[in-house]
């Protein structure tokens, strides 16, 4: 059996989330090894480097899982992507022994979208959040995103997702809105060694009340200290969040993986996810 890594996109409306579920609710674990296994006639597990929710994006989820393939990497990838529905695919994939998704990942990354706009746009509908007639003030937002930073308790915005775990300390590496279209577009990043279940949409959803002038940036500092969930009440809508790429350390087998497109380079070559 070889140990076969993929980068894998996704268009997560339609789906209950990346992990399996019984049928007959549609996930992107499930779609994935289907495709699989119609190929190879061989039973596929897959494992990931996170779990997406229901109705969220990825373009950067990385996936590992192990297959008898006599051909060469370019024809799996062809050959897969010709199974998958259009909306998922796989960006590229290589060979690597020993490798794990979610335990040797190093950060992971998510963007959220989110546009001001007069009346909703439906081309938008999946792909950000759309708060119309109303404007979001993007200087106490971005003190407030960039006031995570670092070692934090985030208890208060989920649960580990790993059952059996208590542990809600997490590592955060970048937290930063950006806004482009003379202010109707606010696009949030963050970086982090880990996250909690369901932490960045509880975190979006305190910084847009930060920004719509309804939460000081002392209390959303305050609440993050609480380690209360109850107190972070608001939960950001699923369709503009993106895992946006999963860095790792550079190993000699990542040198076989097809050439990775600039946004998102596996391990060393991939950094520089979400």
């Amino acid at each position: 059996m070889t140990r076969y890594g993929a980068v894998v996109a996704y268009d997560g409306t339609a789906y209950q989330g990346f992990q399996r579920q019984p049928a007959p609710a549609p996930t992107i674990q499930a779609a994935l090894e289907r495709a699989i296994a119609a190929i190879t006639q061989q039973p596929c597990t897959i494992v990931a480097a996170g779990r997406t929710d229901s109705g969220v994006h990825a373009r950067g989820q990385v996936i590992a899982f192990d297959l008898h393939w006599r051909h060469d990497d370019a024809k799996l990838l062809r050959a897969i992507n010709a199974r998958l529905p259009l909306d998922i695919a796989l960006q590229r994939l290589w060979q690597q022994p020993g490798f794990h998704p979610r335990f040797d990942a190093l950060w992971r990354q998510y963007t959220y979208n989110i546009r001001c706009l007069p009346t909703r746009d439906p081309l938008l509908q999946r792909q950000a959040w759309q708060l119309i007639g109303e404007e979001l003030d993007h200087e106490p937002m971005q003190r407030a995103a960039l006031s995570i930073i670092g070692d934090h308790d985030f208890a208060a915005l989920g649960s580990p997702p790993q059952q059996g775990s208590s542990n809600t300390v997490r590592q955060v590496l970048r937290s930063r809105w950006t806004v482009s279209r003379g202010g109707a577009a606010h696009t949030y990043t963050i970086r982090a060694t880990a996250f909690l279940y369901r932490m960045v949409r509880r975190l979006v959803g305190m910084l847009v009340q930060v920004g719509r002038g309804q939460l000081t940036v002392a209390a959303f500092a305050d609440t993050i200290a609480s380690a209360n969930r109850r107190r972070a009440k608001w939960l950001a809508p699923p369709m503009g969040l993106v895992l946006d790429a999963v860095a790792y350390a550079p190993r000699k087998e990542q040198k076989r993986a097809l050439q990775p497109a600039p946004c998102q380079q596996l391990g060393a070559l991939m950094e520089g996810s979400v």
